[in-house]
């Protein structure tokens, strides 16, 4: 089991569109109290409209967003999250996420995130800046042409 575990880890930091400040023992943790959850392609893993409970952490396969009103449909991958501006908020999602291909995923729900972000206060410190880190990029890629806003990641 720690050797699966030490696999995932290794995915989740490699992503550079996920939760970029988590320290690997931050992984470790976060690993050990998620669930694990599989979606087969064309299922969704997040309703628009819907609130939902938590994060999920994609670990093998796609998902694509689609964002309403929006003619592209983003694709997320191993090492990044979703779900995130509905658990920000603890409002009803703004998009659905449908798995393009099987997807394997930890799910870390609202109540455990809080736990482990009152034992460790620095994992919510690098969490939250992750989070706002992510955000931001996500959204410079809605609003600038993807070569000016992978320029501009790189400027700062």
């Amino acid at each position: 089991m720690a050797k699966v575990i030490a696999q995932e880890v290794s995915v989740l930091t490699g992503s550079k569109n996920g939760l970029l400040y988590l320290t690997p023992n931050d992984w470790t943790l976060v690993a050990d109290k998620a669930a694990r959850v599989k979606f087969r392609k064309g299922e969704t893993l997040i309703h628009r409209g819907m609130k939902s409970n938590g994060v999920y952490l994609l670990l093998n396969g796609r998902a694509r967003v689609q964002i309403h009103g929006h003619g592209a449909s983003p694709q997320i991958g191993p090492g990044e999250i979703c779900g995130e501006m509905s658990f920000l908020e603890d409002a009803a999602s703004s998009a659905n996420v449908i798995a393009h291909e099987d997807v394997e995923a930890y799910l870390l729900d609202r109540s455990t995130l809080e736990s482990l972000f009152e034992l460790f206060p620095h994992l919510a410190s690098r969490f939250y800046r992750s989070l706002a880190t992510n955000l931001s990029h996500r959204l410079r890629d809605l609003i600038e042409p993807s070569g000016e806003a992978l320029a501009a990641r790189h400027r700062s």
